[in-house]
Protein backbone atom coordinates (compact mmCIF):
# COMPACT_ATOMS: atom_id res chain seq x y z
CA UNK A 1 0.00 0.00 0.00
CA UNK A 2 1.41 3.36 -0.81
CA UNK A 3 0.88 6.56 0.95
CA UNK A 4 -1.53 9.39 -1.26
CA UNK A 5 -0.21 12.36 -2.31
CA UNK A 6 -0.14 14.71 -0.20
CA UNK A 7 -0.25 18.38 -1.27
CA UNK A 8 2.79 20.94 0.19
CA UNK A 9 0.40 23.69 1.56
CA UNK A 10 -1.47 20.71 4.05
CA UNK A 11 1.55 19.79 4.76
CA UNK A 12 3.12 22.76 5.84
CA UNK A 13 -0.29 23.41 7.70
CA UNK A 14 0.01 20.00 9.50
CA UNK A 15 3.56 21.08 10.58
CA UNK A 16 3.31 24.39 11.60
CA UNK A 17 0.27 23.49 13.52
CA UNK A 18 2.14 21.10 15.80
CA UNK A 19 5.24 22.49 16.10
CA UNK A 20 3.21 25.63 16.82
CA UNK A 21 1.08 23.27 19.53
CA UNK A 22 3.96 21.17 21.08
CA UNK A 23 5.94 24.85 21.64
CA UNK A 24 2.83 26.40 23.56
CA UNK A 25 2.58 22.93 25.62
CA UNK A 26 6.13 23.23 26.83
CA UNK A 27 6.16 26.80 27.39
CA UNK A 28 3.02 27.06 29.44
CA UNK A 29 3.65 24.43 31.58
CA UNK A 30 7.57 25.63 32.01
CA UNK A 31 5.90 28.95 33.39
CA UNK A 32 3.31 26.82 35.58
CA UNK A 33 5.81 24.80 36.99
CA UNK A 34 8.24 27.72 37.81
CA UNK A 35 5.04 29.57 39.50
CA UNK A 36 3.47 26.74 41.28
CA UNK A 37 6.65 24.76 42.46
CA UNK A 38 9.44 24.64 44.58
CA UNK A 39 12.92 23.36 43.68
CA UNK A 40 13.50 19.97 45.18
CA UNK A 41 10.31 19.46 46.56
CA UNK A 42 8.53 16.38 44.83
CA UNK A 43 4.81 16.59 44.02
CA UNK A 44 3.30 13.09 43.71
CA UNK A 45 1.00 12.89 40.37
CA UNK A 46 0.28 9.22 40.49
CA UNK A 47 2.11 8.15 42.92
CA UNK A 48 5.43 7.47 42.69
CA UNK A 49 5.22 7.18 39.23
CA UNK A 50 5.07 10.21 38.00
CA UNK A 51 5.78 13.19 39.85
CA UNK A 52 6.52 17.05 39.74
CA UNK A 53 9.78 18.07 40.44
CA UNK A 54 11.61 21.37 39.48
CA UNK A 55 15.00 21.72 38.76
CA UNK A 56 17.30 24.06 36.53
CA UNK A 57 19.03 22.01 34.28
CA UNK A 58 22.54 23.83 32.93
CA UNK A 59 23.33 20.91 30.40
CA UNK A 60 21.93 18.74 28.18
CA UNK A 61 20.25 15.66 28.32
CA UNK A 62 21.12 13.92 31.69
CA UNK A 63 22.83 16.81 32.96
CA UNK A 64 25.27 16.03 30.73
CA UNK A 65 27.68 19.07 30.06
CA UNK A 66 26.84 21.56 32.25
CA UNK A 67 29.78 23.86 31.60
CA UNK A 68 28.30 24.01 27.75
CA UNK A 69 25.35 25.43 28.15
CA UNK A 70 26.72 27.82 25.13
CA UNK A 71 27.63 25.17 23.20
CA UNK A 72 23.83 23.65 23.62
CA UNK A 73 22.88 26.54 22.72
CA UNK A 74 24.69 27.40 19.25
CA UNK A 75 24.11 23.54 18.50
CA UNK A 76 20.40 23.87 19.04
CA UNK A 77 20.30 26.90 16.62
CA UNK A 78 22.66 25.19 14.20
CA UNK A 79 20.13 22.03 14.15
CA UNK A 80 17.13 24.24 13.88
CA UNK A 81 18.26 26.47 11.39
CA UNK A 82 19.12 22.99 8.92
CA UNK A 83 15.49 21.64 10.01
CA UNK A 84 13.69 24.66 8.91
CA UNK A 85 15.82 25.28 5.84
CA UNK A 86 16.87 21.90 3.84
CA UNK A 87 14.47 19.33 5.63
CA UNK A 88 11.24 20.89 6.15
CA UNK A 89 10.52 22.71 2.88
CA UNK A 90 11.27 19.19 1.27
CA UNK A 91 8.72 17.16 3.55
CA UNK A 92 5.51 15.46 1.24
CA UNK A 93 4.00 13.28 4.16
CA UNK A 94 1.72 13.65 6.25
CA UNK A 95 3.29 11.42 9.14
CA UNK A 96 7.25 13.03 8.53
CA UNK A 97 5.44 17.04 9.22
CA UNK A 98 3.87 15.68 12.90
CA UNK A 99 7.29 13.58 13.64
CA UNK A 100 9.33 16.81 12.34
CA UNK A 101 6.94 19.21 14.19
CA UNK A 102 7.29 17.94 17.28
CA UNK A 103 11.12 17.95 16.92
CA UNK A 104 11.22 21.72 15.91
CA UNK A 105 8.73 22.55 18.99
CA UNK A 106 10.69 20.64 21.17
CA UNK A 107 14.22 21.75 20.10
CA UNK A 108 12.61 25.30 20.22
CA UNK A 109 10.90 25.33 23.89
CA UNK A 110 14.25 24.27 25.43
CA UNK A 111 16.33 26.93 23.19
CA UNK A 112 13.77 29.77 24.45
CA UNK A 113 14.94 28.83 28.10
CA UNK A 114 18.72 28.50 27.25
CA UNK A 115 18.15 31.96 25.61
CA UNK A 116 16.20 33.84 28.02
CA UNK A 117 16.51 32.47 31.38
CA UNK A 118 18.91 33.25 34.42
CA UNK A 119 22.00 33.39 34.46
CA UNK A 120 21.76 34.92 31.01
CA UNK A 121 21.94 35.34 27.57
CA UNK A 122 22.58 31.76 25.94
CA UNK A 123 23.73 30.35 28.99
CA UNK A 124 20.14 30.50 30.76
CA UNK A 125 18.95 27.14 32.39
CA UNK A 126 16.19 24.89 30.85
CA UNK A 127 13.30 23.94 33.16
CA UNK A 128 12.62 20.41 33.75
CA UNK A 129 9.65 19.48 36.30
CA UNK A 130 8.86 15.69 35.43
CA UNK A 131 10.41 13.10 37.01
CA UNK A 132 9.89 9.34 36.35
CA UNK A 133 11.12 6.16 38.71
CA UNK A 134 15.19 5.79 37.60
CA UNK A 135 14.73 8.48 35.02
CA UNK A 136 16.09 11.95 34.61
CA UNK A 137 13.89 15.09 35.35
CA UNK A 138 12.78 16.23 32.08
CA UNK A 139 10.28 18.67 30.90
CA UNK A 140 7.49 18.83 27.40
CA UNK A 141 10.12 19.81 24.85
CA UNK A 142 12.27 16.73 26.02
CA UNK A 143 8.92 14.46 25.21
CA UNK A 144 8.76 16.22 22.18
CA UNK A 145 12.18 16.09 20.38
CA UNK A 146 12.10 12.40 21.74
CA UNK A 147 8.62 11.27 20.59
CA UNK A 148 9.40 13.56 17.17
CA UNK A 149 12.72 11.40 16.67
CA UNK A 150 11.05 8.23 16.99
CA UNK A 151 7.99 8.43 14.99
CA UNK A 152 10.23 9.67 12.30
CA UNK A 153 12.24 6.80 12.66
CA UNK A 154 9.38 4.21 12.33
CA UNK A 155 7.96 5.86 9.39
CA UNK A 156 11.33 5.89 7.68
CA UNK A 157 13.40 2.78 9.21
CA UNK A 158 10.24 0.19 9.17
CA UNK A 159 7.73 1.75 6.99
CA UNK A 160 10.54 3.16 4.75
CA UNK A 161 8.65 6.41 3.72
CA UNK A 162 11.02 9.25 3.21
CA UNK A 163 10.18 12.62 3.82
CA UNK A 164 9.48 13.60 -0.18
CA UNK A 165 6.46 10.69 0.77
CA UNK A 166 8.42 7.90 -1.61
CA UNK A 167 7.67 4.40 -0.47
CA UNK A 168 11.38 2.52 -0.36
CA UNK A 169 10.73 -1.73 -1.31
CA UNK A 170 13.46 -4.30 -1.94
CA UNK A 171 15.83 -2.24 -4.56
CA UNK A 172 13.24 -0.10 -6.11
CA UNK A 173 12.17 3.76 -4.98
CA UNK A 174 8.42 4.16 -5.40
CA UNK A 175 6.63 7.92 -5.69
CA UNK A 176 3.74 8.51 -3.17
CA UNK A 177 1.11 7.62 -6.16
CA UNK A 178 3.11 4.11 -6.55
CA UNK A 179 5.39 4.37 -9.97
CA UNK A 180 8.75 3.34 -9.93
CA UNK A 181 11.04 6.18 -10.15
CA UNK A 182 14.53 4.27 -10.50
CA UNK A 183 16.20 1.12 -9.46
CA UNK A 184 18.77 1.93 -6.85
CA UNK A 185 22.27 0.76 -6.70
CA UNK A 186 23.29 -1.06 -3.82
CA UNK A 187 26.03 1.33 -1.72
CA UNK A 188 29.25 0.36 -1.45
Amino acid sequence: MTPEPVSRRSVRILFTAVALGGLTLDVLTKVLAVRTLQPGEPVPLLGQVLQLYLIRNPGAAFSIGEGFTWIFTCLAVLVLAGLLRFVVPAVRHRGWAVGLGLVVAGITGNLIDRLVRPPGFARGHVVDFLMLPYWPVFNVADMCVVGGAILVLLIWVVRGVGHDGTVEQRGTRKSPIGGEDAAREPRP
